[in-house]
């Protein structure tokens, strides 16, 4: 289906607008204090859209890190078509929007008393709590791999030291080795992302180390966009990047770091001169302590709000959500996070709930022109996200490369937006 994407970005836009609540807002919301955990694409979205909402609430942004690197793009850092610091992003934007931040983390929540105990002794009391506080590894879910063995064989599905680990490990690989990925099963933090990274670390490979090989070892049968990327990975890079699939062998039992060595479920073994192992994810450690996962490890959340469905007045935003049919994207926290901001100025101002509207677009590069992308519009319907009926789709399988560009363009340009809307304005 070929999007229409004036449509999707109008629709966003409109979405957005209708959030916009009055300016003039009930004297009790100048007494009331909102805690936002995580200064990712959720939490600082929802603090500085909570301050535009409703100026007179104190909101505070609780973040350890002094700046933040997005996993968004990262990627192109690893294909040498980003610097590092491009994709790293500082909060004085949030601070001159008058968020107070707070520079530590979050260690223990009482929903009860609405009390948040940080990582510097402080305990902050709130109205209202936002929590954005992305994923964690579950370690040990593949047999020998733990914290220890992603210092040899790094996941980098958190944009930092991993990141920058990996990248060194691939420009120390020698010409004519193997990299090798494990992918997870379902849900797991961007979807595309695994994908976008092989075209990346392929593009990589065919400036430096052409004689070099990628394979995929995935615990699934199907993924997103799984045409386009297989399309364009045989345009671009031949016979370089092998995906096997989960019932073709590709679902891996057990790492040996040490070694760069992984056993498949059916005993079959791969080496590889550099391993990236992607695991089985969960939200992030202070969900848990605030009692809002579920079983599966990720939050429940209510569609109209994002407020938790087992404790009131803490909101949930981002990946560590169960929002399908949203995908765990930097896009779709974005909407979430002024949703939420808006329900929580609308509640602590007395006013009607506003109608949530979400939408997201996840743009993923395969070569340096050659972009591919899918959209989607959602809402609230009884109590669940549903998808828009045709709001959306992916890029056209027979693009042409006038096209494809286009959507590299495109994706370039929604970074540097969303980045702007977020933290560098």
């Amino acid at each position: 289906m070929q999007i229409n994407r004036r449509h999707i970005l109008g629709g966003a836009a409109a979405g957005a607008a209708a959030l916009t609540l009055p300016s003039i807002v009930r004297a009790q919301a100048a007494s009331a204090h909102v805690v936002v955990v995580g200064g990712g694409f959720g939490g600082a979205t929802a603090a500085r859209y909570l301050r535009q909402f409703a100026p007179q609430i104190k909101v505070t942004l609780v973040e350890p890190a002094e700046r933040f690197y997005t996993c968004p793009f990262s990627n192109l850092y690893l294909a040498g078509l980003r610097s590092w610091d491009s994709i790293g992003h500082s909060y004085d934007g949030l601070r001159k929007a008058g968020v107070n931040v707070v520079q530590a983390s979050a260690e223990a929540v009482d929903g009860t008393a609405r009390k948040v105990k940080l990582s510097n002794g402080q305990t902050l009391s709130y109205d209202k709590l936002v929590l954005s506080p992305g994923i964690d590894m579950r370690w040990n879910a593949l047999e020998g791999y733990d914290e220890a063995a992603a210092q040899l064989a790094p996941h980098a599905w958190k944009a930092g030291a991993q990141t920058q680990l990996l990248k060194k490990q691939l420009e120390a690989m020698p010409d004519g080795g193997k990299f090798v990925m494990v992918i997870p099963a379902n849900p797991f933090r961007c979807p595309p992302g695994p994908y976008e990274r092989a075209a990346m670390v392929a593009h990589y490979f065919k400036q430096h180390k052409p004689r070099s090989k990628i394979l995929l070892l995935d615990d699934k049968d199907a993924f997103s966009k799984q045409a386009l990327f297989l399309q364009g990975y045989k345009a671009l890079y031949g016979d370089m990047i092998e995906w096997v699939k989960q019932s073709d062998d590709g679902k891996v039992g057990r790492v040996d770091a040490k070694q760069r060595e992984v056993e498949t479920t059916f005993g079959t073994r791969h080496q590889a001169d550099v391993l990236n192992v992607i695991p089985p994810q969960k939200a992030g450690f202070i969900a848990d302590r605030a009692g809002v996962t579920d079983a599966s490890g990720w939050v429940p959340v209510k569609a109209e709000s994002f407020e938790s469905r087992q404790v009131p007045n803490i909101y949930v935003l981002g990946d560590a959500t169960i929002a399908a049919p949203m995908p765990k994207s930097g896009f779709a926290a974005n909407t979430q996070g002024k949703v939420a901001a808006a329900a929580i100025a609308a509640e602590l101002t007395g006013q009607a709930l506003p109608t949530a509207a979400y939408a997201n677009t996840c743009y993923s590069l395969i070569g340096n022109d050659y972009g591919i992308s899918v959209a989607g519009v959602y809402k609230a319907q009884e109590g669940k996200l549903i998808e828009v009926a045709n709001s959306g789709g992916v890029s056209p399988i027979d693009g042409n490369a006038a096209f494809r560009k286009a959507e590299a363009d495109y994706g370039s340009a929604w970074y540097q937006a969303i980045s702007a809307d977020i933290w560098d304005r």
